[in-house]
């Protein structure tokens, strides 16, 4: 266990390292929401990319008809 002043040179160096932690925790989470762009007309889900939105189509909507949007793309 640390003591005297080693302590408090690793406390001061936590709380920069939590501070640096902190400020850019919010930046990820924004451009990983950004990165969903398209969105199932049935079930609202959220996909990156029109591959992986034809995938879940086709797999969780059988039934239903194909969006316009995904008419041409390949899977």
């Amino acid at each position: 266990m640390a003591r005297g002043q080693q302590k408090i040179q690793s406390q001061q160096k936590n709380a920069k390292k939590q501070a640096e932690k902190k400020k850019h925790g919010n930046d990820q989470k924004a451009a990983a929401k950004a990165a969903l762009v398209f969105t199932c007309p049935v079930c609202r889900t959220q996909m990156p990319d029109p591959k992986t939105f034809k995938q879940h189509f086709e797999s969780k909507h059988p039934k239903s008809p194909m969006p316009p949007e995904l008419e041409d793309v390949q899977a």
